[in-house]
């Protein structure tokens, strides 16, 4: 008997690892080779799936509301530090550097390098392998680099990830965050 190429519909071995500050809104669902970062939070509807590689998303970090994260067989998901995903974006096996902000509706596929302080566009469509350099704004699809981006948008990067934390805190201090994932 041959073994099976679909590795990705072998069931997770690995529990997620969630920082007990983490907030994950009711309706998220993450599952498998998932590591959840200090401060970090996933709302509603968005799918983290650490299936057949891992998923790790940095210290204050934020994948908004209906947002897929997934893996490859050769490639895990990376998010560093202060990175804000928008709504309904899809990341795929690829690494997004710090203070990073993926746009609404955006996808980032296979292989993608971001730089750290970015900003990818709201329904960009970044190519499998792209590499985009530090500090740059990414728009199209096919994406590509438009400029670089002002020290105003570099700054508001890092406000919008720390506008999330504190909104996650405010919501855990609610009660509304799901409990039930390991530490």
């Amino acid at each position: 008997m041959n073994p099976s190429p679909l590795k990705s519909f072998l069931l997770p071995t690995e529990q997620p690892a969630v920082h007990p500050t983490v907030f994950v809104a009711p309706g998220a669902t993450i599952i498998g080779a998932v590591a959840l970062g200090e401060t970090s939070s996933v709302w509603y509807g968005a799918v983290l799936r650490g299936d057949i590689n891992r998923i790790f998303v940095g210290a204050r970090s934020n994948v908004q509301d209906g947002c897929v994260l997934h893996v490859s067989d050769d490639e895990p998901c990376v998010l560093h530090e202060d990175v804000t995903v928008g709504h309904r974006a899809v990341v795929h096996a690829c690494e997004v550097g710090a203070g990073t902000l993926v746009g609404m509706g955006a996808i980032i596929l296979d292989g993608a390098r971001i730089g750290p302080q970015c900003i990818i566009a709201a329904g960009a469509l970044v190519t499998k392998g792209m590499r985009v350099p530090a500090g740059c704004l990414v728009m199209g699809s096919p994406a590509r680099v438009v400029r670089a981006l002002t020290d105003d948008e570099r700054a508001g990067n890092l406000h919008l990830a720390a506008k999330y934390v504190a909104l996650a805190a405010r919501y855990r201090e609610m009660g509304m965050g799901v409990k039930n994932y390991p530490s």
